[in-house]
């Protein structure tokens, strides 16, 4: 019996376990979607369009929707340009810009 039940909380823990793993991969799957959905913006167009937010946020899910966004696809498309140092500089230089 006892081994019937440790071998019971082995297997639970290990599929809880799995469980935790394809969570972080379905959320990552999903900014990764999320990312290619919407039109394709160059790092300079969304600078600009962060430092407008950043001006009014007010008038974000405003400024959002006429570029095709929403706060969850401009956020994947932000961190997307975050990976590539290049792209980065781009859009912080043309966030910069367009603040001041």
């Amino acid at each position: 019996m006892r081994n019937a039940l440790a071998l019971s909380m082995i297997v639970l823990l290990a599929f809880a376990g799995g469980c935790k793993q394809n969570e972080h991969q379905s959320a990552s799957v999903a900014s990764e979607q999320a990312a290619r959905s919407g039109p394709d913006l160059t790092p300079e167009q969304l600078g600009e369009l962060g430092a407008q937010i950043q001006k009014s946020p007010d008038r974000a899910g405003e400024l959002l929707s006429s570029h095709g966004l929403t706060e969850q696809t401009f956020e994947a498309k932000i961190r997307k340009v975050t990976e590539n140092p290049d792209e980065s500089k781009r859009y912080a230089a043309a966030y910069r810009k367009a603040r001041a």
